[in-house]
């Protein structure tokens, strides 16, 4: 339903009493962009991640050997891709997301995730899939991030949005802990929403309330660092009869480091 006159009239003055201001720079927005929180010139500063990178997980290619980020991945995760690296303004935008009580960032950091490309074979169906929150955390935040990506995601890749999986237990935050202590935090937490609601890549007479025959779903998450979160969502997955699965996440954080 179009907007009455009255409101675009509200709408207006709103703008001259309080302007919207980007909040990354303060830089003023125009009245046609008011909605972002993010102008476009922060926007373009964002660092694309662009190849070449490991063509499973979009890290930068290793120098000698498999690439040690994707090598213990459950064989149905295929690939992932992150839009941009997660310098200083990236992470910013991302904790305002997360932290800073603003769920209207979705939309600035999903149309950034929107360029990237993911190689889902011809004559699939997608599904995007939000990586879940613990129920804790929700409540405290009063939503969850990555399903808000998700949908903006679908808005624009004309993709379903489909909240499979729940966290099986509540994890501490990834932030500070080493590669190895992010596997095991995360090690067995995600499990389908409904025991009952089982997945089906063959053509099977089995009842199922979710059969996705020549499917790929797309786990779609906020920060890629090591891609244990990832991993570990799509074994749950995979447990449950998935055989493709992407993933794609707004931010990349740097190459992690695995001596620790």
């Amino acid at each position: 339903m179009p907007p009455s006159p009255g409101s675009s009239a509200a709408r207006a003055l709103e703008q001259l009493l309080f302007p919207a201001e980007c909040l990354l720079c303060r830089a003023l927005l125009p009245f046609d962009r008011s909605p972002d929180l993010v102008c476009l010139l922060c926007r373009h500063r964002w660092r694309p991640v662009v190849p070449p990178w490991c063509e499973r997980c979009g890290h930068p290619e290793p120098l000698f050997g498999r690439c040690r980020v994707c090598a213990d991945w459950p064989a149905a995760l295929r690939c992932a891709r992150s839009a941009v690296w997660l310098d200083a303004a990236a992470r910013r935008a991302v904790h305002a997301l997360k932290y800073g009580g603003l769920p209207r960032m979705a939309d600035d950091l999903a149309a950034a995730a929107a360029r990237v490309t993911l190689p889902i074979p011809d004559g699939h169906a997608a599904v995007l899939v939000p990586v879940p929150l613990g129920p804790r955390r929700q409540r405290t935040r009063g939503y969850n991030q990555s399903a808000l990506l998700a949908r903006g995601l679908g808005a624009r890749w004309g993709h379903p949005v489909a909240e499979l999986l729940v966290r099986t237990r509540e994890t501490v935050t990834q932030t500070t802990l080493t590669p190895a202590s992010r596997l095991a935090n995360v090690a067995g937490a995600f499990a389908m929403r409904n025991g009952e609601c089982g997945m089906r890549n063959e053509l099977s007479a089995v009842d199922s309330a979710f059969r996705i025959p020549n499917s790929t779903l797309i786990l779609v998450d906020d920060v890629f660092t090591t891609g244990a979160t990832l991993g570990a969502a799509a074994q749950a997955l995979e447990a449950a009869g998935a055989r493709s699965v992407m993933a794609v996440t707004f931010g990349r954080a740097t190459i992690p480091d695995f001596t620790s």
